[in-house]
């Protein structure tokens, strides 16, 4: 079922120990931080107050000792927004401490073939993220229950072919 955004918004309030997201798009220019997006497409440099709701709300969680992680798919050479979102968002979102995961499928066959962005949360509930042909972000769909174990094998699998950030990012970064 599609929720409200206060309802999803409510599982990264509701979650315990873990919140983890699989990305799969080359390009969410129309959702987020639009206006960042266009800040770096003129050649401006970040702003200091980059993405303050985000790290806020992350650090809410990091400090307690809950973990925010993800692993994006990608392939290179890697598109305009992706370059904004690892350059820019990952890099920024680390310091309050979020970790990224990156899933090259560069020279290899994607083990997640059609798999939907989604969210994680405590593998006990599962939100698929909705984008319009635009690419903007336009709701999620919480699973039912019974549908979560699939989630969390997706999880085991991308990680399982990811690689850390930060590794990836010294080979094939900018």
């Amino acid at each position: 079922m599609t929720v409200s955004s206060k309802a999803y918004a409510d599982l990264f309030d509701s979650f315990t120990r873990e919140a983890f997201r699989l990305e799969t798009l080359d390009d969410y220019g129309r959702s987020g931080n639009v206006e960042a997006y266009r800040m770096y497409l003129a050649g401006k440099s970040r702003p200091e107050d980059y993405n303050a709701a985000w790290l806020s709300t992350l650090r809410t969680h990091t400090d307690i000792g809950k973990r925010v992680y993800r692993v994006h798919i990608v392939s290179r050479p890697l598109s305009t927004y992706l370059r904004y979102e690892l350059g820019w968002g990952y890099r920024t979102n680390m310091t309050a401490g979020e970790e990224f995961f990156i899933l090259d499928i560069t020279n290899r066959p994607n083990p997640l073939p059609g798999v939907p962005d989604f969210w994680l949360f405590d593998t006990e509930a599962a939100a698929v993220l909705n984008y319009d042909e635009a690419g903007g972000f336009s709701g999620a769909d919480v699973l039912p229950r019974h549908r979560v174990p699939k989630f969390v094998t997706h999880r085991d699998t991308a990680l399982a072919h990811a690689v850390p950030f930060t590794h990836w990012w010294a080979e094939h970064g900018e």
